[in-house]
């Protein structure tokens, strides 16, 4: 739903102010400039002039394009009521979920689900979304026709991207089939990389069966903080070998927290050399890793963002899941993502290019057009913050944040966990 402008209407937004990495050129870290809006493309980008006639005046609040969220899992949303994890780990994460993935994951299920935290996210100023969908048989055909329901259902509203999720070691001997079932409902592929006897074979036939597709793919890597795992260094070796040519995504890659320098470094001057893109994970890597009970974690979730900037690496940050058993928290808000992030894996002083990796770069990654800029041309998606500088940003949740969604100022309220009670019998 859209107010106080029609999005097919010409708009301006007086005194915004753009940060440097979404400026068209070099310019100061945040300057103010008005914003002409004409439909769903921005058309004009101009210095601030002090006129408010016919405009609405942001009043130096931030202003950024909408975020881009590429690594979620929708199918498991919102299982926490019925089905909590009992410790909080990893292991009881995975437990936990196979457990109410049999007993519950109807289609009526999944789909009422999905559209929740899809309409959250929406509501949040998300524009697109990647899910990772659990895809083991008959789990595939359940999900993937829903997802590709949803998508349809949303388009227009929410860009989405599907990916398969299976562990490395239960992909398919004949991929065709399994690709066939993804592609039919959009999706790309996937899996989840770990210490397991012939996973180097699964890998080898899976990049090469969607290099001959033309597919981009999503992995799962290195969720630990085990330094002896480096899966990453064995997809950049692969990847180089077969001359990949679509775009691999490696999401987590913790242990690099965990490893001496040296082999952190040759890891990530193999993943640049590969033209690998990295997708971080904090929150939910921040909530699950090195839990011990009864003992403090002593390592934060996370991975070497800094070092992979350094070297040109495409890096991504995004929300994982929400309120399942990997993580009790969240809402698909990628201004909580954005905020925590910044504290926890130190995204400033200066700010520098990290807003990118809330809505650029991850657009580019998932083959979205016009999303990296506040400039002429761009999607005219954006998120007006009061908060005039970072240390008001990130300060506090932004709850009066202002979305607009193709021009239009979005009246979208968040939706009520009351909705989701059927799903299962509250606690008393």
């Amino acid at each position: 739903m859209a107010r106080e402008c029609d999005g097919g209407a010409s708009v301006r937004l007086a005194n915004a102010a753009i940060p440097a990495a979404f400026q068209d050129g070099d310019g100061e870290d945040l300057a103010l400039f008005d914003i002409t809006l004409d439909g769903a493309r921005i058309a004009s980008v101009e210095p601030a002039s002090g006129s408010l006639i016919g405009a609405r005046d942001c009043a130096g609040g931030i202003v950024v394009p909408a975020f881009v969220d590429m690594h979620t899992h929708l199918d498991k949303g919102h299982v926490w009521p019925r089905t909590p994890n009992p410790d909080g780990t990893f292991a009881g994460a995975m437990a936990a979920t196979g457990r109410d993935r049999a007993a519950f994951w109807s289609a009526d299920d999944v789909a009422a689900r999905m559209d929740f935290a899809l309409r959250a996210a929406y509501a949040h100023g998300t524009a697109a979304i990647r899910t990772h969908i659990d895809s083991i048989a008959p789990q595939d055909r359940i999900s993937w026709p829903v997802f590709a329901e949803m998508r349809e259902r949303w388009a227009g509203r929410m860009t989405l991207q599907g990916c398969s999720l299976n562990p490395i070691d239960l992909l398919p001997d004949d991929l065709g089939p399994h690709f066939d079932h993804v592609t039919e409902h959009g999706g790309i592929v996937g899996a989840v990389m770990y210490t397991v006897s012939g996973r180097e074979a699964k890998l080898r036939a899976l990049l090469e069966e969607a290099e001959a597709r033309g597919l981009d793919v999503d992995l799962h890597v290195d969720e630990a903080l085990d330094p002896t795992r480096n899966d990453l260094a064995l997809i950049a070796a692969e990847a180089t070998r077969i001359g990949f040519s679509g775009t691999i995504t490696c999401g987590h890659c913790c242990t690099l927290m965990t490893m001496d320098d040296g082999e952190a470094d040759r890891t990530l001057d193999a993943v640049a050399e590969a033209g690998l893109a990295i997708v971080s994970l904090p929150l939910c890597n921040l909530y699950l890793q090195d839990r011990v009970a009864g003992r403090t974690p002593r390592i934060r979730g996370g991975t070497l963002v800094h070092e992979m900037a350094a070297r040109g690496i495409p890096v991504a940050v995004a929300s994982d899941n929400t309120r399942d058993p990997f993580y009790a928290y969240g809402d698909l808000d990628m201004a909580e993502v954005w905020r925590e992030a910044t504290r926890l894996l130190h995204l400033d002083h200066p700010v520098g290019e990290w807003p990118l990796a809330f809505s650029a770069t991850p657009a580019a990654i998932m083959g979205l057009p016009d999303r990296d800029k506040v400039a002429p041309g761009a999607v005219a998606d954006l998120t007006i913050f009061r908060a005039r500088r970072w240390t008001e940003l990130f300060a506090r949740p932004q709850v009066d944040r202002t979305v607009i969604r193709n021009g239009a100022v979005l009246d979208a309220p968040l939706p009520d966990y009351r909705e989701l009670d059927d799903r299962w019998t509250l606690p008393r």
